[in-house]
């Protein structure tokens, strides 16, 4: 059995008086198959319950970024007020025009009586949680959440997922997810989905000396890109505003044979079509943009549209539309990206034909619901023979992680 490091990390950080304290357990090494199911007992036989938070006024986010302007758009699309951002690069992010209307502040110039009052949402997954948390209490700030933990208590009028908590474990689960832990390829997997339950139980966070939460490759991690042959075809379901095709390109030096980009989002396809727009004729005319909704099957569902990254499936929807299978779109593809905000195992397993037949290189997002604890990588590992399976955190608070498939072939 591994011991967690005897580290400062470890000191409980007091979220508020009304609130369990967030606790960090770090690791001097990776875990084996073995160590790997006694850790996993551990967070099963934890009696812990956290729970979403309910915001309360004033409310104050940290954090301008990627993730900043998610939680104000939010914020603003389910009614709830925000008094003010804080930001180290406030004055710029002033300038920029991007916050028009919003009173952007630096941390230094805070007062104390706004501290003392407000809730402040830390909306910032690119680096540790409880550093930063004990740092702002160290500030005096008094009330700190993640900004995620808030989303979740509006789930009832916007779909944004990724502050769910998974319930507890009882038998039959530890035995599933043990059995998915034993089947990772690598020590560094099971670090890296260990420390996934546990901030999606129990809200604690894990770390592993020699597994660390690399923010800057996802979907192209070392083992894919070991791999990549110059005439991939590359299928990206969830393509957004082009940012992983345009990677994919960077990645290949422009040695691909096609790319298909799918992105159901009419307004995130706009942009889309604009940055495909950009590159190069010849590279350009190998793409294909395609407007579909993947599922398991073909079905009407509601679609909740115009929420950028965050658009998907979900009964918050107004728009009626009708879903289409991986299968059916007719695509031959050597790699397979999925991020569908939850849409994941669906779409995998209305492409099971395709994926037995072409045999690509998958790697699909699964930190949007529970089913990215076991269901999506043991379907993986149960429906594709003679595959290698890795688990990658690509941002920290339980988001980021990706599984990632590539056949033995490959190698």
């Amino acid at each position: 059995m591994i011991e967690a490091k005897q580290t400062g990390a470890q000191t409980p950080v007091a979220a508020s008086p009304d609130r369990p304290a967030v606790i960090a357990r770090a690791f001097g090494s990776l875990p084996d198959r073995s160590a790997s199911l006694t850790l996993l007992r551990d967070i099963a036989d934890d009696p812990s319950a956290p729970r979403p938070v309910i915001p309360r006024q004033p409310l104050a986010l940290y954090g301008a970024g990627n993730l900043g302007r998610l939680a104000r758009d939010h914020l603003r699309a389910v009614g709830e007020d925000f008094d003010l951002v804080v930001d180290r690069n406030a004055e710029a992010l002033a300038a920029s025009g991007e916050w028009t209307g919003t009173r952007l502040v630096h941390p230094d110039a805070v007062d104390m009586d706004t501290k003392r009052r407000a809730m402040l949402a830390v909306s910032i997954v690119t680096s540790p949680y409880v550093p930063l948390q004990a740092a702002l209490a160290a500030a005096g700030w008094r009330d700190i959440v993640p900004f995620y933990d808030i989303a979740e208590s509006f789930r009832d009028r916007h779909p944004l997922s990724n502050g769910w908590f998974a319930e507890p474990f009882c038998d039959d689960d530890v035995q599933s997810i043990g059995a998915v832990l034993s089947v990772w390829d690598d020590d560094l997997s099971r670090a890296h989905h260990l420390q996934f339950i546990a901030w999606r139980r129990l809200r604690q966070e894990w770390s592993f000396d020699g597994a660390p939460v690399t923010i800057d490759n996802r979907f192209f991690i070392p083992p894919i890109l070991e791999v990549l042959r110059p005439d991939e075809r590359f299928l990206d379901a969830g393509a957004h505003h082009g940012s992983v095709v345009t990677r994919f390109i960077a990645e290949t030096a422009g040695k691909f044979a096609f790319i298909l980009a799918i992105e159901p989002d009419d307004e995130s396809r706009a942009v889309l079509e604009r940055t495909i727009g950009d590159f190069a004729p010849d590279e350009r005319n190998r793409i294909t943009i395609r407007d579909a909704l993947l599922d398991s099957e073909r079905r009407t569902v509601r679609f909740h549209q115009g929420l950028g990254y965050a658009s998907q499936i979900s009964p918050t929807g107004t728009n009626e539309r009708a879903t289409q299978t991986l299968d059916a779109l007719g695509a031959a593809p050597s790699f397979v990206k999925l991020h569908l905000e939850g849409g994941e195992l669906a779409a995998l397993k209305g492409g099971i034909a395709t994926l037995r037949k072409y045999r690509p290189i998958i790697a699909a997002t699964v930190y949007h619901d529970a089913d990215g604890i076991q269901a999506t990588p043991a379907w993986l590992m149960d429906n594709l023979d003679g595959y290698r399976f890795l688990f990658r955190l690509h941002s920290w608070c339980g988001t980021g992680a990706v599984v990632y498939a590539i056949p033995e072939e490959r190698q």
